[in-house]
């Protein structure tokens, strides 16, 4: 039995929109993309937790925007004109990831794509579905509907919902 598999690529396209937090690339499901915007102010919503930046009126949308940087525990970003906000629709919401910059939209074959490794309890990896190489460097591949779905992305709907700010 083989028990070197790779890692099975989760959506049909295997096409993925590589962004930069830092110094590393991301790459997610290219599908679960609705739209990429520059940043813009957001409105604050108190008691939120840090990585959730506040919301934006996205043509009479309440949507929720989550600043990935600090979601990784990468640091502070700093906003400027390469900051970009990725529209998702990811399990019937959507939801704005800031990140510091997207660089392409590539495709990836199944065997550029490796399973993430096993850390046990020292590092959660369970949003990482894979790590491509492609000429030379390598992308962590991020399974997003894992991560919106968690549990504390539960908060992003309620900030979402219990907003009532009227957002210009």
């Amino acid at each position: 039995m083989d028990t070197t598999s790779q890692a099975e690529p989760v959506n049909a396209s295997n096409e993925y929109l590589v962004f930069t937090l830092g110094k590393e690339e991301y790459g997610l499901d290219i599908l679960k993309v609705q739209e990429i915007r520059g940043y813009a102010a957001v409105t604050s919503i108190a008691n939120s937790p840090d990585f959730i930046k506040g919301v934006i009126n996205l043509r009479g949308l309440i949507v929720p925007i989550v600043d990935l940087r600090i979601k990784f525990k990468l640091g502070r970003a700093t906003y400027d004109q390469f900051t970009v906000v990725i529209i998702l629709n990811v399990a019937n919401r959507v939801i704005g990831i800031v990140v510091d910059g997207v660089s392409d939209v590539m495709t990836m074959t199944p065997e550029q794509i490796r399973p993430a490794p096993e850390f046990g309890a020292v590092m959660n990896t369970e949003y990482i579905q894979g790590l491509a190489t492609v000429d030379e460097h390598m992308i962590i591949l991020t399974d997003i509907e894992k991560l919106m779905s968690s549990g504390e992305m539960m908060l992003v709907e309620s900030v979402a919902n219990n907003s009532g700010a009227v957002v210009s």
